[in-house]
């Protein structure tokens, strides 16, 4: 039996989704976040020592990171499902392609933004202001440039291909879904029409209907 650790207001629920669509049986195991902290709970370390959540745990296995969580899923269990054939090798190479680019490109850009969106609230009341211009200048000199030339790359490629990379959802699609549905909590797609296709198509996916009925809705940091 396949556990996956769920924290609440994590990337975990995407990897339930993979499970659905491979109509896999796993066990979800639930952890609550510290209320004043927003941390995992200490007892996520005996699953895996940075106590980070996805991790699943399979037999005599401990899987930690999405990405190689869906690799060990779709290889072990999808029997070509989720993915395309090796012999299509240029859906095979942007299937790769953005199974890695969500976590090693986009997901560092939307963490930096939480985090400096957080830094005037978390700040002493004498300094907010000055935190405040710091977090503002940050955001519109840096963030926001980089996070719109990146949105304008993602929708171009779903123009031209409807999905990122193979059968529907691939394994890439399962793993641009988070960043993706965390933009489309915080701003508007409007400008960017093939992404909020991308999002809505994920919320009427049976597998991942699925998934909200038995774990809840998707929520993110901060919400």
């Amino acid at each position: 039996m396949i556990h996956v650790h769920h924290l609440e207001k994590s990337r975990s629920h995407r990897i339930l989704w993979l499970l659905e669509a491979l109509e896999l049986d796993y066990e979800l195991v639930v952890y609550q976040r510290d209320g004043k902290t927003q941390q995992a709970p200490d007892s996520l370390k005996k699953i895996h020592p940075l106590g980070k959540s996805p991790v699943i745990t399979d037999g005599d296995f401990t899987v930690a990171e999405s990405g190689a969580i869906i690799d060990y899923l779709v290889q072990r269990y999808g029997q070509g499902r989720c993915q395309p054939p090796i012999d299509d090798m240029s859906a095979w190479v942007d299937y790769r392609y953005w199974l890695h680019y969500a976590e090693g490109s986009l997901m560092p850009l939307l963490v930096m933004q939480l985090v400096f969106s957080q830094i005037p609230k978390q700040s002493p009341w004498l300094i907010k202001p000055l935190a405040k211009g710091i977090s503002d200048t940050v955001s519109k000199r840096f963030l926001a440039p980089q996070l719109k030339q990146h949105l304008n790359f993602i929708n171009q490629h779903l123009l031209a291909q409807g999905n990122f990379a193979g059968p529907w959802p691939s394994g890439a699609d399962i793993q641009m879904s988070f960043p993706l549905q965390a933009m489309a909590a915080v701003q508007s797609l409007e400008k960017y029409p093939a992404i909020a296709a991308f999002v809505s198509r994920i919320e009427k996916d049976a597998a991942w209907q699925r998934v909200v009925e038995r774990a809840g809705p998707l929520t993110m940091p901060g919400q």
